[in-house]
C-alpha cells in the first residue's frame, strides 16, 4: 500500500470513528456510520463514487479530503478545487496530503494555482507546501514565484523562516540563474545563509 494513503488511513480513522462521518444520529450510532462511510471510501474503486462525495452536502471534510486524494491519484481532475483548498488548509497534514495528489493528478492548473497560493502575502503562514509543491512540480510558473516569496520574506525578523527556507532549497534544487540576486541577499539571513550558499553554488 503506498505510505502516503496508508497515513491518510490512520489519520482520519478517528475523525470517522468520532462520528464525524454518520450524518445522522449521534454516540454510538454516528460512530458506527462513520466507520461505514470510511471503510466505503477506501474501498470502492467507483470514481463517480469518489467525486459525488466532493459535492454532497453535509459530508465532513475527513470523507472529502479521503474522495479528493483517491482521485487525484487516479488523475481525475473533479478532484482539483478540493486539494487546493486543503493545499491552503492550517492543518499541515491536510496540506501534506492535498500536496501528495496534486503532484499526481496531472493538472496543468495546479501550478498556476500553487503560485497564488505561495505568493499571496496574506496566507505566508501556510505556504510551506505550496511552495515544496511547486519545487517537485519544476512548472514554468516556479522559479518567478519562489523568488517573490522569497524576496518578500527577507525582511528583518520576519517569522516565516521556514517558507524562505523551502524557497531557498527549491531554487537550489532547480539551478536556474534567475534566482541568483535573491540568494546572494538571502545570505546575510542566518537562517538561510547555509542553504542560500549551497543553493548559489548549484546555480547553471
Amino acid at each position: 500500500m503506498d505510505e502516503e494513503l496508508r497515513s491518510l488511513m490512520d489519520r482520519v480513522r478517528g475523525e470517522a470513528r468520532d462520528g464525524a462521518g454518520a450524518g445522522t444520529g449521534a454516540g454510538a450510532d454516528a460512530g458506527a456510520g462513520g466507520l461505514a462511510a470510511y471503510e466505503r471510501l477506501f474501498a470502492t474503486e467507483d470514481l463517480d463514487e469518489l467525486a459525488l462525495v466532493l459535492t454532497e452536502a453535509e459530508r465532513p471534510l475527513w470523507a472529502r479530503e479521503t474522495a479528493a486524494f483517491r482521485l487525484g491519484c487516479a488523475g481525475d481532475r473533479r478532484a482539483f478545487e478540493t486539494l487546493v483548498l486543503l493545499l491552503n488548509h492550517r492543518d499541515p497534514e491536510r496540506c501534506v496530503t492535498a500536496a501528495y495528489a496534486l503532484a499526481r493528478l496531472g493538472d496543468p492548473r495546479t501550478a498556476r494555482a500553487a503560485a497564488a497560493l505561495a505568493t499571496n502575502p496574506l496566507r505566508t503562514a501556510y505556504a510551506l507546501h505550496p511552495v515544496r509543491l511547486l519545487t517537485e512540480l519544476r512548472a514554468p510558473e516556479t522559479v518567478p514565484a519562489l523568488i517573490a516569496t522569497l524576496r518578500g520574506l527577507l525582511a528583518p525578523a520576519n517569522p516565516h523562516w521556514r517558507v524562505a527556507l523551502a524557497c531557498v532549497e527549491g531554487l537550489g534544487k532547480l539551478r536556474d540563474a534567475r534566482a541568483r540576486p535573491v540568494l546572494e541577499a538571502a545570505l546575510g539571513h542566518p537562517r538561510l545563509t547555509a542553504a542560500a550558499s549551497a543553493a548559489l553554488s548549484r546555480l547553471a
